[in-house]
């Protein structure tokens, strides 16, 4: 049984660069985060959706997109969400 050799930190790098690079092509502004110590997050908006994309320093991508049901609210569902928190402990 032979093993899979893991990506070099220069191939992961070159991932997460040329990703960057393409959203940079189509005018997409990012930031730039880290939840854990192992990857990088790339987040970014596009009308109704949220998207995560982590680059884990085994090679392994992992990505989130949030979609909006279009549905837009006023500010009365605030309450929820401050009930919500606060039954969370927060």
């Amino acid at each position: 049984m032979s093993a899979v050799a893991s990506p070099t930190t220069s191939a992961v790098y070159k991932n997460l660069l040329g990703f960057l690079g393409r959203l940079d092509q189509h005018h997409v502004p990012y930031d730039l985060a880290s939840i854990r110590p192992e990857a990088i997050m790339v987040q970014f908006a596009l009308p109704g959706e949220r998207w995560e994309v982590e680059f884990l320093a085994g090679g392994d991508v992992e990505v989130e997109c949030f979609r909006s049901d279009g549905q837009i609210a006023d500010e009365s569902v605030l309450d929820g969400l401050w009930q919500r928190l606060a039954s969370d402990g927060g």
